[in-house]
């Protein structure tokens, strides 16, 4: 009984070791020839030998990645909006149909530029804010006249009065909505010489519409007399 179970163990020992399937080969080449087999007795220090997969190694050089190198500006000039309806007023903003000029950065320029403009944002901004709570201290909180107050503007605050330096830009950029003085001032200052009244009176309108929310049926519900068999009980 051992002989059969030593020979069984000597044929499982020769059909999985690395030497049998070499010498299946063509070549003949045995175990201790070959330059990248390793002794299973005493294996090298390296360790046994994996190649990588092919197929990973083909899904590595296929990975493409997106790499911008420059920035392309298109600038239009500012008009008439007649698209969007503000909270108050008229004179919306909008642009005209064809740019008047473009301008190209670099990353690096276009992050610079970038930067400029929200801090330049964001200096009008504080200095809005400034201006408020200077007005506020004159009138008393908007209980007395001031004609002081009423003749100061944000440019009558001075930078030297605004802590820019410690403020993030990124924390305080965002749109602020305009007054219809404010917006009328800018669409003159682009150029727009006559500005449109009447779109004044349609965004009312439209403000108005917005308002009536549900049904306004004027249409009266006539109800339908009920058949006699099913008013009273039934005849016994």
């Amino acid at each position: 009984m051992s002989g059969i179970l030593k020979r069984k163990f000597e044929e499982v020992e020769a059909s999985s070791s690395p030497c049998s399937s070499l010498r299946e080969s063509d070549d003949e080449v045995s175990c201790s020839e070959s330059g990248d087999s390793s002794d299973s007795v005493n294996p090298s220090a390296s360790g046994p030998f994996t190649p990588d997969s092919i197929l990973k190694r083909e899904k590595r050089l296929r990975t493409r990645r997106v790499h911008f190198e420059n920035v392309t500006v298109y600038y239009f000039s500012r008009r008439q909006g007649f698209t969007s309806v503000p909270s108050q007023g008229g004179s919306t903003l909008g642009m005209s149909n064809r740019h008047s000029w473009i301008r190209q950065y670099s990353l690096g320029e276009f992050a610079v530029e970038q930067e400029r403009i929200h801090r330049d944002m964001l200096r009008d901004h504080l200095k809005e804010e400034k201006l408020n709570s200077i007005k506020l201290r004159l009138t008393k909180n908007g209980t007395v006249e001031s004609e002081e107050a009423n003749t100061l503007t944000a440019d009558d605050i001075s930078d030297d009065d605004i802590d820019l330096d410690n403020t993030e830009v990124d924390e305080y950029f965002f749109l602020q909505p305009l007054t219809t003085k404010k917006r009328r001032a800018l669409l003159r200052s682009s150029g727009v010489k006559k500005i449109d009244v009447e779109e004044k009176h349609e965004l009312r309108a439209i403000r108005m519409s917005r308002e009536d929310c549900g049904c306004d049926c004027r249409s009266s519900v006539t109800q339908k007399p009920v058949p006699a068999a099913s008013q009273g009980s039934s005849a016994r």
